[in-house]
C-alpha cells in the first residue's frame, strides 16, 4: 500500500510530467497540501525534500519550492548521453498484428540509427501515463503511440500537450486522439468496413451480423461503414444485427450474443461482419459448435488479413490491413519530424497518412443460396 507521503510525491511528480507544473513556477504550499491530502506538515515535507534530493524541485528561503528545469536526476543523465531515441508504445506487443507493425518501424529506425524501445499500455489509460511519464523523464527524441482506447475521453492529453511543449513529436498509428490534430498513419476504418460488408450485399445477402469493438475508433469507423453499405444498397439495417463490445468484454460478449442469435432468432443470419480476424476465429468455433458452416451455411468476414486468415479449416476472406508498411511509414514520418527545423506542431495535418484497404478474397464467403 503506498505511503501517504509516496501519494503526495507520485501526484506531484505527475502534474510536472503532464506539464500543469512548469519549470521555475512555485507550486502548492505546504499548507495547502496538507489541505488537499488531509496529512500532517511533516508528512508533506517528507515527500517534498525527497523530491527536491531527487531533483525534481527546488527550494527558494522565504519564497516556496520551485519546478527543476531538469525534472529529476534521470533526465540529466539522459542528457549527458545524448542518446537517439524513439518510444514505440502500441497497445499490444506480441499479439495478433503488432509485432508485424513494430518490426516495419524498427527497420527504418535502425537504418537510421536510433534505439528503439518498445512499450505496451494494455489498453489501458493508467498504463499509458505511466509510459508518457517515463518517456518525459527520459527525454526521448520522438515517439510513435498507438491511441489507448481511442473513442473514449482521455485523461491523459495533457502528456500529449507536455510532448509538444517539449519538442517531443510524435506520430499516431491506426488511431488518434483527434482533438490533438496529431501526425497520423492510419487505415481508412471506414471504408474497410464499407467494402467488408459491401462484399457480402453483392453476394446476395441482406441479414447480415457486425460486430464491433466501441472503446476505439477504428471499431466505431468500421461499424460506420456498415451502416453506410446497407444505405447505399438500399437495405434496412436491422438493430438487432449490430453487436458491440468495449476491450476487456472482447472474449466474452461477442461469444455470447452469437450463440443467443442463433438458438434464439428464427431469422438468421446469413452473413457476419466482423471487427477483426481475431474475432472471426472466435465466431467460426461458435458456428461448429452449433452444426454450421462456413461458407455453405453463413458466410463470414474478418479484418486485418492476420495471420489468422489462413490458419484455420476455412480460410478466412478478409481485409488487408498494411501493418509493416504502416509501420515503416510512422517511422519516416518522426524522423523527418525529428529533423525538420520548422516547428512540429505547424501546419501539418496534411502530412497525414491514410491508406486504402482491400480484400484478400478466400472461401469464407459465398453467394447466398436462392430457394
Amino acid at each position: 500500500m503506498e505511503t501517504k507521503y509516496g501519494t503526495i510525491k507520485n501526484w506531484i511528480k505527475s502534474k510536472i510530467l503532464d506539464g500543469t507544473f512548469v519549470p521555475n513556477k512555485k507550486i502548492y504550499s505546504e499548507s495547502e497540501l496538507m489541505e488537499q491530502f488531509n496529512v500532517s506538515r511533516h508528512t508533506v515535507r517528507l515527500a517534498l525534500g525527497e523530491l527536491v534530493s531527487e531533483g525534481w524541485l527546488y527550494k527558494e528561503q522565504g519564497s516556496g519550492t520551485f519546478v527543476s528545469e531538469t525534472k529529476g536526476k534521470k533526465i540529466s543523465a539522459s542528457n549527458m548521453t545524448n542518446n537517439m531515441s524513439i518510444a514505440i508504445i502500441v497497445t499490444y506487443i506480441s499479439d495478433y498484428i503488432f509485432p508485424s507493425i513494430i518490426r516495419g518501424a524498427e527497420s527504418i529506425l535502425s537504418q537510421e540509427g536510433y534505439q528503439v524501445s518498445l512499450f505496451s499500455t494494455n489498453n489501458d489509460h493508467n498504463n499509458e501515463r505511466k509510459i508518457l511519464e517515463t518517456i518525459i523523464t527520459q527525454k526521448f527524441d520522438g515517439v510513435i503511440v498507438e491511441p489507448t482506447k481511442s473513442a473514449i475521453s482521455n485523461p491523459n492529453i495533457n502528456y500529449y500537450l507536455n510532448l509538444e511543449a517539449l519538442k517531443i513529436p510524435f506520430v499516431m498509428i491506426n488511431a488518434a486522439y483527434d482533438e490533438l490534430e496529431p501526425i497520423s498513419v492510419v487505415l481508412d476504418d471506414e471504408k474497410g468496413g464499407y467494402i467488408q460488408t459491401e462484399h457480402l450485399i453483392s453476394l446476395g445477402h441482406t441479414n447480415i451480423l457486425g460486430f464491433f469493438k466501441n472503446d476505439d475508433l477504428q471499431g466505431l469507423r468500421r461499424m460506420k461503414g456498415y451502416f453506410k453499405a446497407h444505405r447505399a444498397n438500399g437495405i434496412p439495417i436491422n438493430p438487432k444485427n449490430v453487436v458491440t463490445y468495449t476491450t476487456i468484454e472482447k472474449f466474452s460478449k461477442p461469444v455470447d450474443e452469437l450463440e443467443n442469435i442463433l438458438s434464439t432468432r428464427v431469422d438468421i443470419p446469413t452473413g457476419i461482419v466482423c471487427y477483426n480476424d481475431e474475432l472471426a476465429m472466435k465466431l467460426l468455433d461458435i458456428l461448429r459448435q452449433k452444426g454450421l458452416r462456413a461458407p455453405d451455411d453463413i458466410s463470414i468476414i474478418g479484418f486485418d488479413d492476420s495471420f489468422f486468415a489462413d490458419i484455420s479449416e476455412v480460410k478466412l476472406t478478409s481485409v488487408r490491413h498494411p501493418k509493416s508498411e504502416l509501420g515503416e511509414m510512422a517511422a519516416k514520418k518522426v524522423i523527418e519530424l525529428i529533423n525538420n527545423t520548422k516547428k512540429p506542431y505547424e501546419n501539418y495535418t496534411d502530412e497525414s497518412t491514410l491508406f486504402d484497404p482491400i480484400i484478400v478474397y478466400r472461401n469464407s464467403t459465398k453467394e447466398i443460396t436462392k430457394n
